[in-house]
């Protein structure tokens, strides 16, 4: 066997590789041997096939498979040696295409090829001592605890029918049957069974409610209403609708105590500490929410303090799975780039250079976690993928045995702990102060083209 590299530039590696015809004859007649034991055809004693004859009847097949071992043994002793980190499979180009395949399979010539290899970058991740960051720190009022058991006091408001003839007023819950149309044509998801909507809660369109107050049981009206122009259904949005609505049933809100009594309904002691389970439920909102901020902040400068050569197989995937992404919320929205204020080419550059920050980031963090030899446990594994599970509710096993079964899917279980895992450690190295903000400052929404970088 020869091997001889042929290209090194970047992160690109090419070998020419030569493996004998004598050597592929020798691999042939080896698995043939070891088939004389074991085949059994007509007219022959098990054990006493000649191996001329296995070769006559089984040697195409036979050779073909010793082809893809030589191959797969010489691509990995080519890995091995060279101390080499894959970005990509690689890529095989047999001298003389499928003649020269052909002819290695006959036993009639050496079988020539060239190995096409991309490279992982190397880099040194150094120290994290001049990363500075700041992390935002929310104080949570008394009076968001107010809200909140007001909130979880409507949820849990008991309703009584108002009896015959009584009509609805704002606060009172109303069952209803509705029908929408546009242009006098119904559409998708525009009717409703049973549905119960509470006047003055705004979980209805604007308008829906307002014009259902002083409706009767029994009573059928027409609603005129607008969809707002950022409505979630692109088809929908701005549009003017009407809706033929049957109240069916008219219910009075009950009184709701906030006190112990109240708390005791969520397996609670008392008053205080539902309190302070809310207080501490909301704490953890806020944490999150500067948590991802904090990264956000980290990403940037790790995609500021680092410059290397990133392989040009990774940044394709991740253009790819970012532009298919972009592609389906422009056929669902029905917007194009002009609609957008800007061009196909200029969004293709941007999002290129997005595929590139996430695969410099990912590098870097994939180095990192190297380096503090970090590994995301079974255990770990097991409660993310149960926390996964309960989202579908009947369906756990189901949900279970496909995270098992799928080793990609499973990764994509994996890969964000691994990636708090390595944050969590640069943080750690990093000097990192708080600072203590309002919670709108806190959760003020980013960028949508900031997001998109993460």
């Amino acid at each position: 066997m020869q091997v001889t590299e042929t290209l090194s530039e970047g992160l690109k590696r090419a070998y020419k590789v030569v493996l004998p015809v004598d050597d592929l004859a020798k691999r042939l007649d080896d698995q043939l041997n070891e088939m004389k034991s074991k085949a059994q055809i007509k007219g022959f004693r098990p054990g006493k096939v000649p191996v001329s004859h296995l070769k006559k009847v089984y040697g195409k097949s036979v050779m073909a498979d010793v082809l893809q071992s030589a191959v797969n043994e010489v691509n990995q002793k080519i890995i091995t040696d060279n101390g080499l980190k894959l970005a990509g499979e690689p890529q095989i180009d047999i001298d003389g295409g499928q003649d020269g395949v052909e002819k290695a399979i006959a036993v009639q010539g050496d079988l020539a090829f060239t190995v096409k290899l991309e490279v992982l970058p190397k880099f040194d991740v150094g120290e994290f001592a001049d990363v500075a960051l700041e992390r935002q720190v929310v104080d949570v009022a008394d009076s968001e605890i107010d809200d909140a058991l007001k909130n979880m006091s409507e949820q849990s408001r008991p309703y009584s029918d108002k009896g015959e003839g009584a009509v609805a007023a704002k606060g009172d819950k109303i069952m209803i049957d509705f029908a929408g149309k546009i242009d006098d044509v119904a559409f998708e998801g525009g009717t409703g069974t049973d549905m119960e909507v509470v006047l003055g809660s705004n979980s209805f369109i604007p308008g829906f409610e307002e014009q259902l107050e002083g409706v009767k049981a029994g009573e059928a009206r027409v609603l005129k209403v607008t969809f707002p122009e950022g409505y979630q259904a692109a088809n929908l949005a701005g549009k003017d609708a009407s809706f033929d609505v049957t109240a069916k049933k008219i219910e009075a809100p009950g009184e709701v105590v906030i006190d112990d009594e109240f708390a005791k309904k969520f397996g609670l002691d008392g008053l205080d500490k539902l309190k302070d389970a809310v207080r501490a439920d909301i704490g953890r909102q806020y944490q999150g929410a500067s948590r991802e901020k904090v990264k956000r902040a980290l990403f940037d400068q790790l995609n500021d303090k680092y410059a290397f050569d990133l392989p040009e197989t990774l940044v394709t995937q991740e253009f790819d799975n970012i532009w298919q992404q972009v592609e389906g919320e422009r056929k669902q929205t029905g917007k194009s780039f002009e609609d957008e204020g800007t061009t196909e080419d200029a969004a293709r550059s941007d999002y290129k250079k997005i595929a590139e920050r996430r695969v410099r980031l990912g590098l870097v963090l994939a180095q990192v976690g190297e380096e503090a030899k970090i590994e995301v446990t079974d255990d770990e594994m097991t409660q993310a993928i149960i926390a996964r599970a309960r989202q579908y509710p009947g369906q756990e096993k189901a949900i279970w045995d496909f995270y098992r079964n799928n080793p990609q899917q499973a990764a994509s279980v994996r890969a964000p702990i691994f990636e708090e895992k390595v944050v969590d450690v640069i943080l750690g190295k990093a000097k990192v102060t708080d600072k203590t903000v309002t919670k709108e400052e806190l959760l003020k929404v980013e960028d949508e083209g900031e997001a998109a970088k993460v």
